[in-house]
């Protein structure tokens, strides 16, 4: 029976490989949408979903430049908003979702963006994911935010198991040391950008091959 998951003991060694070949959270860190607070990095998390990153960028920019705060978008007729976002696509649903959010951040929360993934999860709009990038990236948290390349490592190598980012995300919890979760999000995006690549992954170049179940079923070794 092949393998889904590797055993604690090789998800620990797998860590120490990546913290001494990958580099780990900067002095600074923004996130991987560069927001400078919790609002903005929320909002453009909300507006990256299945969007390209520079389709993100680019309505990010004109969003945040008609307003930047709770009350600022929610002054902005709907057609505004609309037309600012539509490089992102999906520029209708999102904008319902955003202004829902800011309507709901204001009304519960006094217009400040909760510091916990359970509040974080119970705005409108903002999902694992999202929720998690905040908290480690604008609120300092240790946490592993799952996102497209870390969830391809993660299913591929063995550390964690899911269908979605975020059932990665929670199994990847459950299964990471503690040591590990303060960085662990810039290893593996890292890993995945570098080594561990979508298309054509550069085993010959991975310092993890011995341990990784998808090298084992597609090498022959291992015996999986």
């Amino acid at each position: 029976m092949t393998e889904t998951l590797l055993p604690l003991s090789d998800v620990e060694t797998v860590y120490q490989r990546l913290a001494e070949s990958m580099p780990g959270r900067t002095r600074g860190a923004k996130g991987p949408k560069g927001q400078p607070d919790a609002f903005r990095s929320c909002i453009s998390c909300m507006l990256s979903a299945q969007s390209r990153d520079a389709n993100t960028a680019a309505a990010v920019k004109a969003l945040f430049a008609l307003a930047r705060t709770p009350q600022g978008i929610l002054d902005l007729p709907d057609e505004i908003i609309a037309e600012a976002i539509r490089p992102c696509g999906l520029y209708n649903m999102k904008t319902r979702n955003i202004r829902r959010f800011c309507e709901t951040l204001l009304s519960d929360h006094n217009g400040v963006v909760p510091d916990t993934r359970r509040g974080l999860m119970a705005l409108p709009g903002i999902g694992r994911k999202c929720a998690d990038i905040v908290l480690s990236f604008t609120f300092d948290h240790d946490v592993i935010a799952v996102d497209t390349h870390v969830n391809r490592v993660c299913n591929r190598i063995g550390l964690a198991t899911g269908k979605t980012d975020a059932k990665t995300a929670q199994s990847l919890e459950e299964r990471s040391p503690d040591w590990a979760l303060r960085d662990g999000h810039f290893w593996l995006i890292q890993f995945g950008k570098r080594i561990c690549t979508a298309r054509a992954p550069k085993c010959d170049r991975c310092s993890i091959s011995d341990l990784c179940l998808w090298y084992r079923k597609n090498t022959g070794e291992g015996g999986v």
